[in-house]
């Protein structure tokens, strides 16, 4: 089978229903392409007690090929040499990137710059004069093209290395007023985006798209942004993720700034210059040394965080005792391990089972739960 109709496969795998980032590693990885995948699925769902999840159709992915070829556009799969490594540790990377610009602003060093939607004047000249510096210095900056400090980062970088991540399709431009800058981007910076085009975003969207933002980056800062805000759901997938979290301190009397001042009161580092972010993010070319340089990912962009199902099969015996354990409380896939007293294989093959027949939903950090 040729580069192309694999490309195609695992275009149409992913725009599968019930087909997450994790269930998408997991079939590659069992059946070794995406063709051999999307035969097995109907067997597979049946197994896990429900109807066979709607399989993308080829019309669709060949309108969705075309529409990328149109706009000029690329596409990146998780394996592939230029997908960030970073972005690939995650335990949910996406499985397949679709780009505009310039690819080659992700072998650079990246740094996240996210904040408040209605930050003040102050706030948003600072994050252009910070991006701008950071670019000085041959890191790329990445944001995600939002109002407010989204739209300065990217006005500060844009001349050398700015990187939006969107939550729509390529081609959807949000919100309207930056539909210039947006374009600029597409051709003097890089675009990404994980949606179809045509998407429209949705309120669901904006969180994956966050998780992209925080996994490219070596660390995120976040200037201004209140304490329920997506800027600080970025900062804590950063955490998460194992990067740096950096916060710009302000006044207590804005409300803008409190999500700030709570970052760096729970262990964030202040930020007050390109240096002081510099700084911070030195140790990851030290870790990038040290690394194995032939270390590769495989061509089906599996790495140790997907435990291996490909020779293993379950039996009911084995499998309903993962079901009983489960509920619509979230619990993570090692306590299922522990107390089911199965192999972790075993218990992600039921898992992805029950996924793909519609029983089962995933949550961030590794849990799972059972669908009302």
């Amino acid at each position: 089978m040729g580069e192309s109709q694999e490309a195609f496969d695992r275009l149409r795998l992913i725009r599968s229903e019930n087909i997450g980032p994790v269930t998408y590693r997991q079939l590659i990885r069992r059946f070794g392409s995406a063709a051999r995948a999307l035969e097995a699925i109907p067997d597979l769902a049946a197994r896990g007690g429900g109807r066979s999840p709607r399989i993308a159709g080829a019309s669709q992915i060949a309108s969705e090929m075309k529409a990328i070829q149109d706009l000029g556009a690329g596409l990146l799969f998780i394996g592939d040499p230029a997908y960030p490594d970073l972005l690939a540790e995650l335990g949910n990377p996406p499985p397949i990137l679709l780009w505009q610009g310039r690819l080659e602003l992700l072998q650079q060093p990246m740094v996240a710059m996210v904040g408040a939607r209605n930050a003040s004047a102050a706030a948003c000249r600072f994050a252009r004069d910070l991006a701008n510096n950071l670019v000085e210095a041959g890191v790329s900056v990445v944001s995600g093209l939002a109002r407010g400090i989204d739209t300065s980062a990217h006005q500060g970088s844009l001349k050398r290395s700015t990187i939006a991540v969107i939550a729509g399709g390529l081609d959807v431009f949000y919100p309207p007023e930056n539909e210039d800058i947006q374009r600029t981007i597409a051709e003097h910076g890089l675009l990404l985006a994980e949606q179809a085009p045509g998407t429209e975003p949705r309120a669901r969207h904006f969180p994956y798209r966050n998780r992209i933002i925080a996994g490219l980056a070596r660390g995120t800062v976040v200037i201004e942004a209140a304490p329920r805000s997506g800027s600080l759901i970025t900062a804590r997938l950063a955490a998460e993720a194992g990067r740096q979290v950096m916060a710009v301190p302000g006044s207590p009397l804005d409300p803008r700034s409190r999500g700030c001042n709570m970052l760096i009161r729970e262990g964030a580092t202040l930020i007050q210059s390109a240096d002081d972010i510099l700084e911070m993010i030195r140790h990851f070319d030290d870790r990038a040394e040290s690394a194995n340089p032939g270390q590769e990912l495989r061509d089906d962009g599996e790495n140790a965080n997907i435990p291996e199902i490909r020779c293993v099969d379950i039996d009911n015996s084995e499998r309903t005792p993962v079901i009983e354990l489960l509920s619509v409380t979230p619990v993570t896939v090692d306590e299922l391990v522990r107390q089911s007293g199965l192999a972790a294989p075993l218990v992600q093959l039921a898992l992805l089972e029950l996924e793909l027949a519609g029983r089962l939903n995933r949550h961030a950090g590794a849990r799972v739960s059972l669908l009302n």
